[in-house]
């Protein structure tokens, strides 16, 4: 696993438009395939495997249909180690906004 604290976004965007192409390849299908199955244009589909810019909900559907919504759906899932954790969570779930301190512009 690569340690994605010392890179660039950039270089993280390419490391996982490689391993979509890849995965979408071991399981046999082209891009043709995907793009239908997701519901989005080939063209999304070619933009999003070479780092262009597209719409979330296109990486959602497409990860839905190579089978990998699970890991999509860890990416921002709290992570709770601790009691206090956990009530910093609750506590901030029940927040809507981010209060700016004196200062703050």
């Amino acid at each position: 696993m690569m340690n994605l604290g010392l890179v660039k976004p950039a270089e993280v965007v390419e490391l996982l438009c490689v391993r979509l192409r890849q995965e979408r390849l071991i399981q046999g299908m082209t891009q043709a395939e995907v793009a239908a199955r997701a519901g989005i244009g080939v063209g999304t589909l070619s933009n999003l495997e070479a780092g262009r810019s597209v719409a979330f909900d296109s990486v959602v559907r497409v990860a839905m249909v190579l089978g990998r919504l699970e890991e999509l759906e860890l990416l921002f899932m709290p992570q709770l180690e601790s009691l206090d954790d956990i009530l910093r969570y609750e506590q901030g779930a029940q927040r809507q906004r981010v209060k700016r301190k004196a200062g703050d512009v």
